[in-house]
């Protein structure tokens, strides 16, 4: 079975709509291939209130976010990572409210100039004021919200869960949409695997992705999630063991239902794979890893 997206859903952009008694989002104007109907932005509390993945600094998305937090006091800004649809409303946002801007940190790993891009581009101006740590808890007015490491997309990714309402804001960690792009040298698959599997775990009620609707069944998405990568890497496994060694190969095997000008993003994310089985002493290279570069099976 496939993943169960859900590509469908009621919403106005620029106007904010209650999903619980703590939660309200405002959609973002902004669609696009990597952002699907735009940045969800979320509003945790009543009066007194954080804000999760402020979204892109437009002047449509300021107006709606002045008219949804109107009469509320912003104490915390919460950012996932640091792309351009997600963070750079993060600093105006909490200057204007007197906060501070929470997230994981710098991205340690920036992509090479002239890379393709799978994703929205990087905030390269995004810096947090608070530097949070997997684990770390931030009490608020009625709310408590737990920092999730879970580093694969990028590696300073972050997602949000809301105890009360045993709630996952998943950022681009899990959307309801579509596949999140895992992209080295930042994005890495074993990392990936792995926080999907903590996520599963953690058996949430409700997943709130930043983009998409919200997902209503946790364990079968994520679940899913999981069995979609680690089928992707027994294909291009069987590839190599049916004598492919060019990531060019693979992909014109693996993907013959998109359209070629997607093939640069596939390319990618077989090499994402590709590193992740060398790393797990499946296979090997003649050289470091990289689109140029031949892959092969070693020999049991």
């Amino acid at each position: 079975m496939g993943i169960p997206f859900v590509k469908t859903f009621d919403f106005e952009y620029g106007v904010s709509q209650s999903l619980s008694p703590l939660i309200d989002r405002v959609i973002a104007d902004n669609p696009g291939p990597f952002t699907y109907t735009g940045t969800g932005v979320y509003i945790i509390g009543d009066k007194n209130v954080a804000v999760i993945d402020p979204g892109p600094k437009t002047p449509k998305h300021i107006e709606a976010l002045k008219k949804a937090l109107k009469g509320r006091k912003v104490t915390h800004v919460l950012v996932t990572h640091h792309h351009v649809d997600h963070s750079p409303m993060a600093a105006p946002l909490a200057a204007e409210h007197g906060c501070q801007v929470y997230g994981y940190g710098l991205q340690p790993k920036p992509p090479e100039g002239g890379e393709v891009r799978l994703e929205a581009g990087d905030d390269l101006g995004f810096k947090p004021d608070i530097e949070i740590c997997n684990g770390l808890k931030i009490n608020g007015d009625g709310w408590t919200i737990e920092a999730i490491h879970t580093p694969g997309h990028t590696s300073n990714h972050m997602c949000y869960a809301l105890h009360e309402e045993n709630v996952l804001f998943s950022g681009d960690h899990i959307m309801g949409w579509s596949t999140s792009v895992v992209s080295p040298p930042d994005g890495h698959m074993g990392d990936y695997l792995n926080s999907l599997d903590i996520i599963l775990k953690r058996k949430f009620d409700r997943i709130i992705p930043t983009h998409g609707t919200v997902i209503e069944s946790p364990a079968e998405f994520v679940q899913a999630y999981i069995d979609h990568r680690l089928q992707r890497e027994a294909q291009i496994y069987q590839a190599l063991l049916d004598g492919l060694s060019k990531i060019s190969d693979i992909v014109a095997r693996l993907y013959t239902h998109i359209d070629k000008r997607l093939y640069p993003a596939a390319a990618h994310s077989v090499l994402s794979h590709l590193i992740h089985l060398r790393e797990s002493g499946k296979i090997d290279a003649d050289g470091p890893d990289g689109l140029k570069v031949n892959y092969q099976v070693i020999a049991a």
